[in-house]
């Protein structure tokens, strides 16, 4: 993507490599094959087992990239004329526009198991995490929010943030799923009050998690699995909460991780192995637990962890977790981030 909101952060953009002790550094040993994928951020956990165990089964290396949603997508169109990354990881609708603008070619691998409405035609983007919008909370947050008027309220002015439309997957379902409850007119108007208390903008919904535990924000959005995973590997002290309506009724979107082997991947076979084995069944009974995002295979899918505190059933119990049709989303991106911007003059 070339739009003006993708170009912020990006010189911040490294390639990190997987090591063992977490979550940035080369997975597996040296020589032979190496691959580099270019994912959202959030999974580092859980890729550092399974990127080992691939590396061990098969001697391929894998090197990874973590960035917001926007910025992976947009790096691998700028290196078009000379491809580094050969897997991509991302959120809806970023997938869909990589698919649109000729960033992914056909992976091959088997998604009989999954939805086929999640999957790309010719298997060119496949889920592999599935996920849904969240909001996070310091303890010391008083009131203690729980609707969407409440991030209103004077006492969140200059202590909430979330993360920006367009360049960040979880900030792009905020502005999807306000729209969903309160129409296109209704989310800007919501956004445009919502600023007065907004920090500003944000690349990455990763980073907030640790303002809002230390408490220099009291409230930002986030997601289930990425902020599961900061209470259980960082310690993160915050509360996870879905807004709810003036009615009570809590609503949010879904919004899987999805992988897509690059055009002029420079390991396209290498990457094709890595995307069959990240949705194997024996790799997927492992994304509950390790990842604490839920599966995407449909006969896992039940199985996937227990209702209670700190899991992803737990977390949206008696929540409404909207599915968009992402295609229909991505036709009016574009005039829908212009129309953002214009309204809260972001």
């Amino acid at each position: 993507m070339t739009r003006p909101l993708l170009r912020a952060g990006l010189a911040a953009l490294l390639a990190l490599t997987m090591t063992a002790c977490g979550g940035t550094g080369s997975s597996g040993s040296g020589g032979g094959e190496t691959i580099t994928v270019y994912s959202a951020d959030g999974l580092a956990t859980w890729y550092e087992g399974r990127f080992k165990q691939f590396t061990d089964d098969t001697g391929i290396n894998v090197n990874i990239v973590e960035a917001g949603s926007g910025e992976v997508v947009s790096r691998v169109e700028k290196e078009q004329s000379n491809p580094q990354a050969d897997l991509l990881v991302t959120l809806p609708p970023f997938i869909q526009k990589a698919a649109e603008s000729n960033l992914l070619q056909p992976s091959g691998v088997d998604a009989s198991g999954i939805p086929s409405d999640q999957v790309g035609p010719d298997a060119s983007y496949v889920p592999i995490v599935n996920n849904a919008l969240s909001f996070i909370a310091n303890p010391g947050a008083n009131p203690q929010p729980a609707t969407w008027d409440d991030l209103l309220k004077p006492e969140f002015k200059g202590k909430l943030q979330y993360s920006t439309p367009g360049q960040a997957g979880d900030g792009t379902a905020v502005l999807i799923l306000l729209q969903q409850l309160m129409g296109k007119p209704g989310a800007l108007d919501y956004l445009t009050k919502l600023q007065a208390n907004n920090v500003g903008p944000s690349s990455s919904t990763g980073k907030l998690q640790p303002k809002v535990s230390n408490g220099e924000l009291l409230v930002a959005n986030g997601d289930v699995q990425m902020n599961l995973g900061s209470i259980k590997d960082d310690g993160s002290t915050f509360r996870i909460f879905i807004p709810a309506d003036a009615s009570g009724k809590k609503t949010t979107v879904s919004l899987p991780y999805v992988a897509g082997v690059t055009k002029g991947a420079p390991h396209a076979d290498g990457a094709k192995k890595l995307l069959a084995y990240l949705i194997s069944e024996d790799v997927q009974k492992t994304v509950a637990t390790d990842a604490l995002g839920i599966p995407v295979l449909t006969s896992l899918t039940e199985s996937s962890g227990a209702a209670e505190p700190n899991t992803p059933s737990g977390v949206l119990a008696g929540v409404d977790v909207m599915v968009p049709d992402w295609n229909s989303v991505l036709a009016d991106l574009d005039a829908d981030l212009a129309a953002y911007q214009k309204a809260t003059g972001s």
